[in-house]
């Protein structure tokens, strides 16, 4: 949840994220910060570079989180939760990171280790998951279909 505040922080989205306007603040922010403004003896040049980066990171990341971007993606996910099985899961901070035998991975921010543990512990690991964390966490699809890259 850090990382979605810290982003959401950047580009000063208070409560629901708009894509529209979430898109007219990312220009600003890109004219404001990019490395191209400064001269590379200044000594903001490499402050631009860095924060250039992070501002692209922050608005993919707050685009895969926008309830638009959920909702056009939600056929997608619920396929997913009723075709695939979980193939291999990593839990990072209060980052879940689920990969599922369809070849699709998303992230569950929020899940603690008290959570995490229970999911580890459980001895029908989908079926925990299924109920105490893929509808009640903030989600986003992290990764491509693996199978339609290797093709």
């Amino acid at each position: 949840m850090k990382r979605v505040n810290e982003y959401k922080k950047l580009f000063n989205v208070e409560k629901e994220i708009d894509l529209k306007q979430l898109k007219t603040t990312y220009r600003n922010l890109v004219k404001e910060w990019h490395p191209d403004k400064f001269q590379e003896g200044d000594e903001r040049f490499e402050e631009a570079g860095i924060k250039s980066k992070q501002i692209i990171d922050g608005y993919h990341f707050l685009v895969s989180i926008a309830p638009e971007t959920k909702a056009a993606n939600l056929e997608d996910y619920n396929r997913t939760l009723s075709e695939a099985a979980i193939a291999d899961f990593q839990h990072k901070g209060n980052v879940l990171e689920v990969s599922f035998t369809d070849g699709t991975t998303y992230e569950y921010f929020g899940v603690n280790k008290a959570l995490f543990i229970k999911l580890i512990n459980s001895d029908r690991q989908f079926r925990f998951a299924k109920r105490s964390i893929f509808n009640s966490f903030l989600y986003r699809k992290s990764k491509k279909d693996a199978v339609l890259q290797e093709a």
